[in-house]
């Protein structure tokens, strides 16, 4: 019942309730109309954009009912239902502008015909906005991650909690709120750190070379640490690699299983990690 309540708001049936109020009105008041011109052309603007707009929204209803439930067996991880909204709110922007120009009895052949040139230059001043939109919307329909995951993009990192026309709106460790233009997902290196649902985690640190330590050594010192923690799969192996060796600093990596998949999780087992490290350090 809840999911149905959700499924028709109450900003639809007031819209179908006008549009069907005023689509009677026609024939009824066609006498009154005939002496009020300006009344009648308002009236056919505004059933213009509540025809568009109760069509768009039904088509909307009935696209989304149709992928929920072609997808209800499996994890989707697409933004087809946040597309398809932000589509259904172009066409109803796009609506309520030719359903203004009936209204104030503007001729849309010649509008159209005299906006071609200024289209064109609008076209080439605001080409990166509109590629970002057109990304924004490519985005909005891929598959490769969506609302909620945790990604980093270029120099960005962090969970998305939105996708717009212009940007993606990353929140990052630090709780800021980071505005990444949608033209960077084509453009840059994108990782999604969500798309792989696994409990492995790699934690990664390096050490000055004077202070370097052997892995068989540091995997000893790590052991009573590392079963203490409640975070870590019973009998998960904890693998320490040398990553890279530099001229004066040598990198590490540790590979570990967790419990579950969780993010939050695995970003406090990294934390713990390192903080054993560096008690280890001190200590030595």
């Amino acid at each position: 019942m809840e999911q149905q309540k959700k499924a028709i708001p109450v900003s639809f049936i007031l819209r179908f309730i006008l549009w069907v109020l005023l689509s009677i009105s026609f024939p009824f008041f066609e006498a009154y109309y005939v002496r009020h011109p300006y009344l009648l052309q308002l009236a056919y603007g505004l059933n213009t954009f509540l025809t568009a707009s109760v069509v768009i929204s039904i088509g909307r209803f009935i696209m989304v009912s149709f992928y929920n439930r072609r997808h209800a067996a499996r994890r989707v991880r697409g933004n087809f239902v946040l597309g398809i909204g932000r589509l259904a709110a172009i066409l109803n922007a796009v609506f309520a502008v030719i359903a203004l120009m009936i209204a104030f009895g503007i001729d849309l052949r010649e509008f159209i015909t005299s906006m071609t040139i200024v289209a064109m230059a609008i076209a080439v001043i605001f080409r990166e906005y509109i590629t970002n939109m057109i990304s924004g919307l490519i985005v909005m329909f891929s598959e490769q991650f969506s609302i909620g995951d945790h990604i980093r993009i270029g120099d960005h990192s962090g969970k998305i909690i939105d996708i717009t026309f212009t940007n993606i709106v990353v929140l990052n460790d630090e709780e800021d709120m980071v505005l990444v233009p949608n033209n960077l997902v084509f453009t840059a290196t994108v990782v999604n750190k969500s798309a792989q649902v696994s409990n492995k985690l790699t934690v990664r640190f390096e050490l000055p070379l004077e202070d370097k330590m052997d892995i068989r050594a540091l995997a000893a010192k790590l052991e009573p640490v590392l079963k203490t923690m409640p975070d870590l799969a019973a009998g998960g192996e904890a693998l320490i690699r040398i990553a890279e060796v530099g001229k004066d600093f040598v990198k590490y990596k540790i590979d570990l299983y967790a419990i579950d998949s969780s993010n939050r999780r695995q970003k406090r087992i990294e934390s713990e990690v390192l903080n054993a490290l560096l008690h280890l350090k001190t200590a030595g």
